[in-house]
């Protein structure tokens, strides 16, 4: 079993790098990341924080792009073109094959991202120039360049004289070469002199771009469960629908029904006279090293809400509260604001997260099995 789903995850990999479309995606990733730095300088405020902000959707938003249409290729393709049943009429259960091609899809959108973050991460680190006389951060741009010449001839060179695709090779040699530029340019600072790694090493943001990578994934997985049984175009716009759709659940639900329902029952409790004031106490910790700690008086009911209901507000109330819960929450994935404002993100809120992304991927994934057990492939 473990062999049939390496082999599956093996192929699907190959074949999803392969792809045209992972080539396009990627050179304009680059292409907006480099320009983010550009583009930046003409805020009216902190210019760093407008390319932190810009950087990090373009990572959320091409890896949605890449989730939607690379698990559309490597399995609706076999679908209508009858290849899947090369693999279903042989001693292949189908889960193993959902299994098999999401983790090759996975492998692929974790390479996608990491070549994108490390681009990110070195625009970031020269910094957006908000005068004249900024100096560039020499080391960011040489080794960069480097690693971008050196893939590209690489790429060149296999597709020439070894017949390998020029896409694939060309991402797969950019990414870790991407990864030692960052490296080396941290130990530099803009005119070659030595840095201190850890200084220079910005692990907030890291986990925040870890974040946005586990909510690709779990896109990912929504993808494969999406064109097991739609077309390609079908799957593609519920994807990034699901995308947009996740990241608006809190306004759509909470805000627009759970809450307001809320507040009139709380109106009513304080006319009840039911209500005590709490104080909460609040803590933020900075990545400076400086801590704020606040205290807010908080009203609370000193009976449940739910019975100062009237009419059929619980039942609007509860139906509001489980599309809430059930609707996959990427805005708990979306960590921006917490590093722009320079607060430090928990790991084990990272964990949190990660475990939360696991569970929508399994999610997914068992609907994807459901879906496919009885499509009809023949």
């Amino acid at each position: 079993m473990l062999e049939q789903i390496l082999a599956i995850t093996r192929n699907t990999f190959f074949e999803s790098i392969r792809q045209p479309i992972v080539l396009v995606l990627t050179v304009a990733a680059t292409l907006l990341l480099v320009i983010a730095n550009l583009t930046s300088t003409f805020t009216m405020s902190d210019d760093q924080k407008m390319l932190v902000d810009v950087g990090l959707a373009t990572i959320f938003l091409f890896g949605a792009l890449f989730a939607a249409f690379i698990a559309t290729n490597v399995l609706t393709r076999e679908i209508e073109n009858r290849t899947v049943l090369t693999v279903v009429s042989k001693p292949v259960p189908r889960p193993l094959f959902i299994i098999g091609k999401y983790l090759g899809v996975a492998a692929a959108m974790v390479i996608a991202s990491l070549y994108m973050a490390f681009v990110f991460m070195l625009v970031e680190h020269h910094g957006v120039m908000q005068r004249a006389l900024s100096p560039f951060h020499y080391p960011v741009i040489v080794f960069g360049l480097s690693a971008g010449l050196i893939a590209v001839v690489v790429a060149l060179w296999c597709n020439y004289f070894y017949g390998k695709v020029f896409g694939s090779t060309l991402l797969c040699v950019a990414t870790p070469l991407a990864g030692l530029a960052y490296f080396l340019s941290l130990l530099f600072q803009h005119d070659f002199t030595p840095a201190d790694l850890s200084q220079a090493f910005d692990a907030n943001l890291w986990k925040a771009i870890t974040a946005l990578v586990i909510a690709n994934l779990v896109l990912t997985a929504m993808a494969i469960a999406i064109s097991t049984r739609l077309n390609q175009i079908m799957t593609v716009v519920i994807t990034i629908g699901a995308f947009l759709f996740g990241l608006l659940s809190d306004w759509l639900f909470a805000g627009l029904i759970t809450r307001p329902i809320e507040q009139r029952w709380m109106a009513r409790a304080e006319l009840a006279g039911k209500v005590e004031v709490v104080p909460v106490q609040t803590t933020i910790h900075y990545v400076r090293g400086e801590s704020i700690t606040s205290v807010a008086n908080v009203k609370q009911a000193t009976e449940p809400l739910t019975s100062f209901a009237e009419g059929l507000e619980y039942y609007a109330w509860k139906v509001g509260d489980l599309a809430h819960e059930l609707t996959p929450n990427f805005q708990v994935l979306w960590l921006s604001d917490a590093v722009t404002q320079e607060h430090i993100i928990p790991g084990s809120y990272v964990v949190r997260v990660a475990i939360y992304g696991v569970l929508l991927a399994a999610a997914a994934l068992c609907l994807a099995v459901i879906l496919f057990q009885r499509r009809e492939v023949g």
